[in-house]
């Protein structure tokens, strides 16, 4: 996908990220880099992780919000920021505004969870909620900035932002020099921007890899020329985003060599991968580079591949129901549907199988009135723990044998 040199300067250049590193050094966390050698042996690569998840605020944002804030001269500190998110940029600009003592405005949509609000407010901001979209939100931010006087500064589509998100990929790439390939998360494009421009100057051959929800595939359209189509409810919400910035597609443009698509289903599995083998928590949009590796393997294997783990803010409810999910598509949890016939003893003869065969029952659930058996049939669906696809195939297998009509409920 690599374009020829553009005929136009990029936005930004190597030594305005090594000097957002120098800015900004001291102030957010040097998060480590550190090589999962578990998910090496599951993907066939090396895998080295860069731990953004572990910043105070919890997401690389952080970076890019404060070399920016930094820049402000002393006339705008006095008047203030301000800034449309409904996530991490917010959190960032609002606690380093804080710290530095800025005052800060944040517009949010209003369907944004109460949790994020509250974050953001307790550091001080102003929080606006507005709008049912991001873009209304975004309107109405620039409405407040002139009437007020504030500065709005973007999430992404800013140079000193781009910038200082580089910075992530420059500590990674001084850490682990050994990585050939880097896969980056893209919504806007910041992010991959800054680490594409620090990338290529540290290593010319190094492969720079997007990634992107299938959902929301909005810079691998406007890159290829193509009509956006994003919309949708994804799991990875910090990178789904229908408008790429004016600044970051040029740099996409010249210096990515591809960007790769995941499911909804890539996502969930690397989230709760991440979390189990890891132990650390990641949101979608965070996850989103293991996502590729594992949907994509082939395209990775026995490359030094670099994952930003970009962010850890994911709703506890929302985890919860991935990592269960999870553990469905790998058969440690099953429904099954049974049909019985209505006469004693059906269900303890169902029961006695799952004891046979050592399986656990969690729930169960008799059905004679909403389905389309006979007045005299009946349907139970028992939800169950396994120790795995094999486990429960033997079991479903069982249960046959002992001529129960058995079927597994799956997920859609």
């Amino acid at each position: 996908m690599n374009a020829p040199a553009p005929s136009q300067p990029l936005a930004i250049a190597a030594e305005d990220v090594r000097a957002a590193s120098m800015r900004i050094k001291g102030q957010v966390i040097r998060t480590p880099t550190l090589e999962s050698r578990t998910l090496g042996q599951l993907t066939g690569a090396r895998v080295f992780l860069k731990f953004e998840n572990l910043q105070f605020t919890a997401a690389y944002k952080e970076r890019g919000a404060l070399n920016r804030l930094l820049a402000l001269t002393e006339e705008e500190r006095k008047r203030g920021v301000i800034a449309m998110s409904a996530g991490n940029h917010a959190q960032g600009l609002a606690f380093h505004a804080r710290r530095l003592g800025i005052p800060a405005t944040i517009v949010m949509p209003r369907f944004t969870p109460v949790v994020k609000v509250q974050q953001t407010e307790s550091h001080d901001a102003e929080v606006v909620l507005y709008g049912e979209k991001l873009e209304e939100a975004s309107d109405h931010a620039h409405e407040i900035a002139r009437k007020r006087g504030l500065v709005f500064i973007h999430p992404f589509d800013d140079p000193l932002v781009m910038a200082g998100q580089g910075t992530a990929a420059l500590e990674m790439l001084e850490d682990a020099p050994e990585i050939d390939t880097l896969v980056v998360p893209i919504g806007g494009g910041g992010l991959i921007s800054g680490c594409a421009t620090i990338g290529k100057a540290m290593k010319p051959d190094l492969d720079i890899v997007g990634v992107q929800a299938e959902l929301y595939p909005s810079m691998k359209a406007t890159v290829a020329g193509e009509p956006i189509v994003a919309d949708g409810d994804t799991l990875a919400e910090g990178i789904a985003v229908k408008f790429p910035g004016s600044n970051t597609v040029p740099v996409v443009r010249a210096l990515v060599s591809e960007i790769l698509l995941v499911a909804e289903r890539d996502l969930e599995r690397a989230v709760s991968m991440l979390l189990a083998i890891e132990k650390t928590v990641v949101e979608g949009a965070g996850a989103a580079g293991l996502a590729a590796l594992l949907a994509h393997g082939r395209r990775f294997r026995g490359r030094n591949v670099g994952l930003v783990l970009a962010g850890g803010n994911i709703d506890t409810r929302l985890l919860a129901n991935v990592l269960l999910r999870d553990l469905v598509r790998a058969g440690r949890l099953a429904r099954l549907r049974i049909r019985l016939k209505d006469r004693p003893g059906q269900l303890y003869g169902v029961a006695r199988v799952f004891d046979q065969q050592q399986v656990n029952i969690l729930e169960v659930s008799h059905q004679r009135i909403f389905t389309n058996l006979p007045a005299k049939g009946l349907v139970t669906e028992i939800e169950c723990e396994t120790r795995g696809d094999d486990h429960l195939a033997r079991l479903i297998e069982a249960l046959r044998g002992a001529g129960y009509d058995v079927n597994r409920v799956e997920l859609d």
